[in-house]
């Protein structure tokens, strides 16, 4: 890959990039999420993006969304209550560190061709957490003592590939995994998530940038900032709206979205 295959940024692409960022964080911000797993998509079939330029691009509008969703959440969870649960967050950390380094690395080892199918099948494993793991209450954790230990480094290692491999926080998979394997509330929850994202993602976005195509950053930086905005104040939007649309339709509804556009994904080139 090379920086030839760089979009450049245009004013009428900046425009475009915050009014889709922000419409993007509405669909994010009614379940909850920062919208990146429906942000990737886009990037590489309506604004023409190489699947690793896309990948980069949205991990830097990640890091941002979800580092103001942080701030924006102290106040619903004081910053306290989430650091006394430093052993779930170090449980997790430990297996997501290494792997967003590894699968960041994987990521720019692949061809577009491969990534493509690989974010296509991804898309849909995410489809299929919308469905079925969205709305998760919490309970007794499911496991307990050593096998809780192995089953969070586990279960880290392979949300940090994939957040590093799309370029996404990894929200949808650690919400879910911090009920069932901790039994954790689930507004804490989503302070948590938001607390090991940022780490996770800050290592995947280290290990980016001794790629070339890291360059696409320099190149797109207005871009990207106005996407994050548009993603912050859509977020918001999004959550306002909660409630008003019923779960049972909205659900079904962005996990079809993400069907489709795996289908997109598959068949780029």
């Amino acid at each position: 890959m090379t920086t030839t295959d760089i979009v450049f940024e245009t004013p009428r692409r900046v425009v475009a990039a915050a009014l889709v960022g922000a419409a993007v964080g509405v669909l994010g911000g009614l379940i909850g999420l920062g919208g990146a797993e429906f942000r990737l998509p886009l990037l590489i079939g309506l604004f023409g993006f190489a699947a690793l330029h896309a990948v980069i691009l949205n991990k830097a509008m990640s890091l941002i969304v979800v580092t103001s969703a942080l701030v924006f959440r102290l106040g619903a969870v004081p910053a306290a209550e989430v650091a006394a649960h430093w052993p779930t967050m170090g449980n997790l950390l430990a297996g997501s560190l290494v792997g967003a380094w590894l699968g960041a690395g994987w990521a720019t080892r692949l061809g577009n061709r491969r990534l493509y199918q690989v974010i296509s099948l991804l898309l849909l494993a995410i489809a299929a957490v919308l469905l079925f793991a969205h709305g998760l209450r919490s309970s007794a954790a499911v496991l307990q003592g050593p096998a809780q230990l192995l089953a969070g480094l586990v279960a880290g290692f392979v949300i940090g590939v994939v957040a590093a491999v799309m370029g996404v926080a990894g929200g949808e998979l650690l919400i879910p995994t911090l009920i069932l394997l901790y039994g954790v509330d689930i507004k804490l929850a989503g302070s948590l998530s938001v607390a090991i994202s940022l780490p996770t993602m800050a290592v995947g976005f280290v290990r980016f940038s001794r790629d070339r195509a890291f360059e696409v950053l320099r190149h797109n930086g207005r871009f990207v900032l106005a996407m994050a905005v548009g993603s912050i104040l859509g977020t918001a939007i999004g959550g306002q709206l909660l409630g008003i649309v019923s779960s049972a339709v909205l659900l079904p509804v962005l996990a079809g979205i993400l069907v489709v556009s795996s289908v997109k994904v598959w068949r780029h080139k």
